[in-house]
C-alpha cells in the first residue's frame, strides 16, 4: 500500500478464484474423528461421502475463494498460498476474519469493533492494526468461513 498509516502496514495480495459448482466431487468421509494423539485402529470403510465444496461454503451462491499472499495473518494460522473460503452472506461480527477492501486495495484482517471504533487487526506483530477513520474507505466483501491448504504439491 502506498499510503503511509501509523506503524507498519502490510496489505496482503488477494487473488480471486472462481470455481464452478458443476465440477463437484464427493470424497469419502470416515464415520469417526481421527485422533491427533496416539494412533487408533483404522476404520475399514467410509460411512458416507462429503462434498468439500458444500462443507466449506454455507451459501454457495454467496461464496467465493481467494488465494492469500503475504505474512500479515500468520499468527491466526493463515499462510501464503492458503485458499480462503469467503462468504458474503454471513453477518459480520467483531472478531471475524474478513476480506476487506480498504481504499481500493484488498486485504484479509481480523475485524475489531469496540467502543473506541473499528480496526483491522493483522495476525503478525510486525504490523500495526489499521484504525478506520473518515479518511479511509472500508468495504467488507465477506467473512472468511474456512480454508483449504496443501501440505504437499
Amino acid at each position: 500500500m502506498d499510503k503511509k498509516l501509523k506503524g507498519a502496514v502490510k496489505m496482503d495480495t488477494v487473488n480471486f478464484i472462481l470455481l464452478g459448482y458443476d465440477a463437484e466431487t464427493k470424497f469419502p468421509l470416515f464415520g469417526s474423528y481421527v485422533k491427533a494423539g496416539f494412533p487408533s485402529p483404522a476404520e475399514d470403510y467410509a460411512e458416507e461421502r462429503i462434498s468439500l465444496l458444500k462443507f466449506l461454503s454455507g451459501n454457495p451462491t454467496a461464496t467465493f475463494y481467494v488465494l492469500l499472499d503475504g505474512d500479515s495473518m500468520i499468527d491466526f494460522h493463515l499462510f501464503e498460498g492458503d485458499l480462503l473460503v469467503v462468504d458474503r452472506s454471513l453477518e459480520v461480527r467483531s472478531g471475524d476474519i474478513i476480506l476487506a477492501n480498504l481504499d481500493n486495495e484488498f486485504t484479509v484482517k481480523m475485524l475489531e469493533i469496540s467502543e473506541f471504533g473499528v480496526r483491522l487487526v493483522p495476525g503478525n506483530k510486525k504490523y500495526a492494526p489499521i484504525t478506520i477513520n473518515d479518511n479511509l474507505e472500508l468495504l467488507v466483501w465477506g467473512v472468511v468461513r474456512g480454508l483449504a491448504r496443501r501440505f504437499r504439491k
